[in-house]
């Protein structure tokens, strides 16, 4: 797996203003008489986990800038572990024309859908997008007794659900807006989403400030456990994981996996890894291919969270690869 590198963490460059004046979102329900807000400059922000941070990515942000050239948006993420408060995702940010952040938020949802969510047989395949929207614009997504929020499920047959303001991070001044199914029906609910809130002056003004949690970090609010001491257990074999470092510093360990099984901790599309680190509340980041540990032919994943995080992150490893093991793959 490509891990997210923090030089393309953030795309700096702007698309040639020519590409933006060119493309045109095909779902946009605005294009007619609708020049002023067609031609608004405008954002929508969403979380991805680190595994799909790294795909929108690409090989040496190769995806990331064809992106932005099919779209004419400017597309940002947070950088590598600079999560949203709460979570272990980071936030991507797409901005330009609303015409041109649709087309780009359609790209990397297509992609992502593709990628991590569809399966074979899957006819009309339904996932889930979290919008980051300041607590201050939710109202307007919401309505009078609901009614906006009402008729915008009505209208995309989207299931749109807004978190209850959090009050257990300092500071935090957004909400999740989730919007759920197929990704029709997604992009309809996020264009009536995104007509509301371009209508709001404070909504725009935040665009200044896309990654504003940069210094939150997930294991700071976990179960507490300090730094532990952990068991160097290699097996013989080489063939399953084995503690290769303790850090009691950055609570962080190292452990090396057979090159040959580290597909099993990966999974399709990388499921596997964002499941355990959903799970055990870790981060977890696996070297590039041929990056193997001193003197032999396993691959580092390392391991970074609270005692009991990189724990369970470490029985869930082990537990993925020794019953490859057992069944003889």
């Amino acid at each position: 797996m490509e891990s997210p590198d923090s030089r393309y963490a953030s795309s700096n460059e702007a698309p040639p203003k020519q590409e933006q004046q060119q493309q045109s979102s095909p779902r946009n329900s605005h294009d007619d008489g609708g020049g002023d807000y067609t031609e608004k400059s405008t954002y929508t922000r969403f979380l991805v986990s680190n595994a799909e941070a790294g795909s929108v990515i690409g090989k040496g942000g190769s995806t990331i800038s064809d992106f932005q050239s099919q779209s004419g948006a400017r597309i940002q993420l947070s950088r590598n572990y600079e999560f949203f408060p709460g979570t272990s995702d980071r936030i991507i940010m797409v901005s330009g024309t609303v015409n041109n952040v649709l087309k780009g938020v359609e790209l990397i949802l297509d992609k992502l859908l593709n990628e991590f969510c569809l399966e074979e047989g899957d006819a009309e395949p339904r996932s889930k997008v979290r919008l980051v929207v300041p607590n201050s614009s939710c109202g307007g997504i919401i309505g009078k007794g609901g009614a906006t929020i009402k008729s915008f499920i009505e209208e995309s047959q989207a299931g749109i659900k807004i978190s209850p303001q959090d009050n257990s991070y300092a500071g935090i001044s957004d909400r999740l807006v989730t919007v759920a199914g197929t990704i029709e029906e997604q992009m309809r609910a996020i264009d009536l989403i995104l007509s509301k809130l371009s209508e709001d002056s404070y909504y725009i003004q935040s665009m200044s400030t896309p990654f504003p949690y940069a210094g939150y970090n997930p294991t700071n609010y976990g179960p507490n456990g300090g730094p532990g001491k952990f068991q160097n257990h290699r097996p013989n074999n080489n063939k399953g994981p084995g503690v290769l470092q303790d850090d009691r510093n950055s609570n962080s360990v190292t452990i090396g996996v057979a090159d040959e099984h580290i597909g099993l901790v990966l999974g399709r599309g990388g499921r596997n890894v964002i499941e355990i680190s959903q799970v055990s509340g870790a981060r977890i980041k696996i070297s590039d291919r041929d990056d193997f540990m001193s003197g032999t032919t396993d691959r580092k994943v390392t391991i970074t969270g609270s005692q009991r995080a990189i724990r369970i992150a470490e029985d869930m490893i082990t537990q993925k690869v020794s019953s490859a093991t057992d069944r003889g793959e």
